[in-house]
């Protein structure tokens, strides 16, 4: 990956398009987003496989990312609370519990940052 600076920031072309990234939002993604777009989407795309290879039938699952910053350490992400909305008819705590298991010990943004930040997941369900 190659990061060419500008005005405002950061670029990087990529396959899909060019990232802008930035201090200032106003000229692109900040890099505490990125951080933590990528622990939420890796968990998730994680645990919609792992759901699927179970043959867990389910419609939809949403991610949401509460964050945790130290102002005082140059305002470092210290926590990831992450909340899976998984939309099925059905609720089965313990195939849930156990792809949770599976999602986490599979997930590479997760195992990279679990010595430095605290990942917190959790299931919720959404009935259809």
């Amino acid at each position: 990956m190659e990061f060419k600076m500008n005005d405002g920031g950061f670029t990087a072309e990529f396959e899909y398009g060019t990232l802008n990234i930035s201090g200032n939002e106003e000229y692109g993604f900040r890099p505490y987003q990125l951080l933590v777009s990528s622990v939420a989407v890796c968990s998730g795309g994680v645990l919609r496989k792992v759901l699927e290879k179970m043959r867990y039938p389910f419609e939809d699952i949403k991610v949401n990312a509460e964050i945790v910053r130290n102002e005082e350490e140059a305002n470092r992400v210290e926590k990831i609370e992450l909340t899976f909305h998984i939309e099925t008819d059905e609720w089965d705590e313990k195939k849930i519990e156990k792809a949770m298991q599976l999602t986490r010990k599979n997930c590479s943004m997760v195992q990279s940052v679990k010595d430095s930040i605290e990942v917190v997941e959790k299931a919720e369900w959404v009935k259809r």
